[in-house]
């Protein structure tokens, strides 16, 4: 062994040099584990949750996930309103915050249905959309992600029921919340607002008819409603415990009259049946159906922001992929989400709005890019929550 003094007399570039070849492995795993973590920035909450940003440099690609295990009993997924506790537009991390009381603390959520535009429902989501068991829009067709009453997440296109059943046995399709056009029946719950901004035509306004079930109606249902009043002016005011069932002018004299203390029955049944059902949200279209990736022939597929979600028998997926910035991610086209969901072993997934609208907020953030350089407002959200305390579970 070399003496202290002996040691004195090592010139000093070999010292450095030792030093070097002594820590460089050292440094460089530090190195490599700061930039892990940043690249991936993972977080997880009570081991049932986390969250990671995969970027693909060569593209490029940044993709963020949150990853459910479906065996954990402290979280379940819920569905956000633009507008709060009412229609709306409003952005996810004010989504979050609207979550009812006693609802659960929000880890992560993202964007929702795609929004039809009439002027005078704004953030009307275009499908069904069932929150905390209430339904708020009929399905009209398009892909639709729910949980059904076992648990268990399901996906598939949703043909409505939903129909006014009169008094002489006729019935008459309705839908919910959306502008009334001609030849149309739409029911109006107070989740719309203050009244139905409807022009004309005729209203009955609806109460529970005494001994049987009343609101939020539910999925899979056919509930008893008897006439409190009649309006042919339209926009009636929608109180907390009445509903309004609203006829375009061309329908009237297609339907059997009514008056005051009059009962119809209103179903809300659909094919499949949604009976149990606490939370439903569209989209489309599906992604991965049985492990198969879907192909859209004649479409034209461009590199888009995109927010999609999957699953298969362990685990829940909630993905936002960046897009329109070409020194971060330039997006993907469905046929390449379809893919890396399918690579990230989702046996089914479907397709959310995406655009500007795509959003993924986790753990008390927003943590994508969104392409605007600032979230967009969307009609709705999906968001998981945990019944245990968010400061203990981060």
């Amino acid at each position: 062994m070399a003496s202290k003094q002996n040691l004195a007399k090592f010139p000093a570039k070999f010292s450095r040099h030792f030093f070097f070849r002594a820590t460089f492995p050292f440094v460089m795993l530090m190195l490599m584990l700061i930039w892990a973590t940043s690249a991936l920035g993972q977080a997880t909450s009570d081991g049932y949750v986390s969250y990671t940003n995969d970027i693909v440099p060569s593209v490029p690609w940044s993709i963020h996930i949150v990853k459910i295990d479906r065996t954990a009993r402290n979280v379940r997924l819920c569905t956000g309103l633009g507008g709060g506790n009412f229609l709306g537009m409003g952005i996810v991390s004010d989504q979050v915050k609207a979550v009812p009381a006693g609802g659960g603390s929000p880890l992560a959520a993202i964007n929702g249905d795609f929004y039809e535009k009439a002027r005078q429902y704004p953030g009307r989501p275009r499908d069904l959309q069932i929150r905390n068991g209430e339904v708020l829009t009929q399905p009209t067709g398009h892909a639709c992600f729910w949980i059904d009453s076992a648990g268990n997440p399901q996906m598939t296109n949703i043909i409505s029921r939903f129909r006014v059943i009169w008094p002489d046995g006729q019935s008459t399709p309705f839908g919910m919340n959306s502008d009334r056009t001609n030849g149309t029946l739409i029911l109006y719950t107070a989740v719309l607002g203050a009244s139905t901004l409807t022009d004309g035509g005729l209203e009955y306004v609806l109460e529970q008819s005494p001994g049987n079930d009343w609101l939020p109606l539910r999925a899979g249902r056919i509930y008893q409603a008897r006439v409190r009043r009649i309006n042919h002016l339209g926009n009636s005011p929608i109180e907390p415990h009445t509903v309004v069932l609203s006829l375009s002018s061309d329908l009237t004299n297609q339907v059997p009259p009514l008056k005051p203390g009059d009962t119809v029955q209103l179903s809300t049944e659909s094919i499949p049946d949604l009976s149990g059902v606490e939370v439903a949200i569209g989209g489309g279209p599906t992604l991965v159906q049985d492990s198969q990736i879907m192909s859209w022939k004649g479409w034209v597929h461009l590199p888009q922001p995109r927010t999609a979600l999957g699953w298969n028998k362990k685990y829940i997926y909630l993905v936002e992929v960046d897009g329109r910035q070409l020194d971060l991610s330039l997006g993907m086209t469905f046929t390449q989400l379809a893919k890396y969901l399918h690579d990230l072993g989702c046996e089914q997934a479907m397709n959310l709005d995406g655009g500007g609208s795509a959003t993924l907020w986790a753990f008390g953030e927003v943590k994508n890019s969104p392409s605007e350089g600032q979230e967009r407002p969307a009609p709705n959200s999906l968001v998981l929550v945990t019944s245990t305390p968010v400061a203990a579970a981060k």
